[in-house]
């Protein structure tokens, strides 16, 4: 059978879940036609022009990516123009282009959990916690006689899962009353009468975003002309060692000083012009590590709560770090943005050639990080 853009891109939202993305960000299909055949896929960290000649050389059907091409509007995507000449120098090409950007940061396992291996650091819970799905807590009042009808109703709809369990409730008895007022047309009592008789109330959980099939459900299966039900938006609840999010906490694998660290973290990830820097104590003991594939200066507070012993990310600017410091915050190893995701390349190749056995899956060698000169050293 022959294998589609759209069958490789199914397997990479299984692997990384669009829904984890940020709110601002913009992955999926940027171009390319879904039902194209494919036979060879490449990956690389971001599409300039260079890569995207790349892809056609290698004559590739689709190009997977981490960085989005388009991350704010254009106007015009003529082929003058930076990014116009990228999409096509890839549609002349026959080459499709997808991204998974932050939800692939998120993902277990995904960006995050690669730059923490690479380091020697066992990645554990996340910086910044997502649900992959959030979770609702409906309570319904049913006539005994109707509960079990209801349920399969909502079971069939999809709620009531839970991890390995299906078909998942809780029932408890009681009496309920109303007063059906002019206009009613009551399943059971009077207009202008107290009626009050046993009923059921079917507690169950379902994905919020299931919420509006569910009441619709509700309404069209159950007996009563108004069904009494409450719907309670539940609190994050999963093993935070395991759950999905941005950036990663682990413990280190040997204990080493702030130098030893920053050291091995210059040497196991991919080289680049300007290398590793850091600050803090060079000879402050490190055990716990957070990591942050990417711009993760946003995150310095949340670290600092975390208690950890160090924190490697990118792009850091002057004052956060000076004041995250001073504020008693970890010490910081800031690398190349390039160098902290590009190792995710060889991950996301994994996934599609582990689900596709027939494609020829490559990881583009080229070397995407801007900066070409260096100066300086230790001091």
């Amino acid at each position: 059978m022959t294998t589609t853009v759209g069958d490789v891109i199914a397997t990479l939202d299984d692997a990384y879940p669009p829904q984890l993305a940020e709110s601002w960000d913009k992955v999926g299909l940027i171009c390319g036609d879904p039902q194209a055949p494919v036979t060879r896929v490449v990956v690389a960290l971001e599409c300039t022009l260079e890569v995207a000649r790349a892809a056609v050389e290698k004559q590739a059907d689709l190009l997977v990516v981490h960085h989005p091409l388009f991350m704010r509007g254009v106007s015009s995507v003529a082929a003058n123009t930076p990014k116009g000449e990228v999409i096509h120098t890839l549609i002349r090409g026959g080459c499709a282009l997808f991204a998974a950007h932050t939800n692939a940061d998120s993902a277990r396992p995904g960006v995050n959990d690669r730059l923490a291996e690479l380091l020697g650091v066992r990645p554990r819970r996340p910086i910044k916690p997502i649900a992959l799905d959030d979770t609702d807590h409906w309570g319904v009042h049913v006539p005994p006689a109707d509960a079990e009808a209801v349920k399969n109703a909502v079971f069939d709809a999809g709620a009531g899962e839970i991890g390995n369990y299906s078909h998942c409730a809780f029932d408890i008895d009681g009496r309920g009353q109303f007063v059906p007022e002019e206009g009613a047309d009551p399943t059971d009592g009077e207009v202008g009468k107290l009626y009050r008789d046993d009923e059921v109330r079917v507690q169950f959980v379902a994905s919020r975003r299931l919420r509006r099939k569910l009441i619709d459900v509700l309404r069209s299966v159950h007996p009563y002309e108004e069904p009494a039900f409450d719907i309670v938006e539940m609190a994050e609840t999963a093993d935070l060692a395991t759950a999905t999010g941005l950036g990663r906490v682990g413990e280190l694998d040997e204990p080493m000083t702030l130098r030893e660290f920053t050291r091995r973290v210059a040497e196991r990830l991919p080289q680049v012009a300007w290398g590793v820097r850091a600050a803090g104590d060079p000879e402050k003991l490190i055990r716990t590590v957070a990591v942050s594939s990417g711009s993760g200066d946003s995150f310095l507070d949340d670290v600092r709560r975390l208690g950890v012993d160090c924190y490697v990310t990118s792009d850091l600017r002057h004052h956060p770090v000076d004041e995250h410091l001073r504020a008693g915050g970890p010490a910081v190893i800031d690398t190349a943005h390039w160098a902290s995701e590009y190792p995710w390349c060889t991950q996301a190749a994994e996934v599609v050639g582990a689900r596709h056995e027939g494609l020829d899956v490559e990881v583009l060698s080229i070397r995407t990080d801007p900066w070409t000169i260096a100066a300086g050293g230790e001091r």
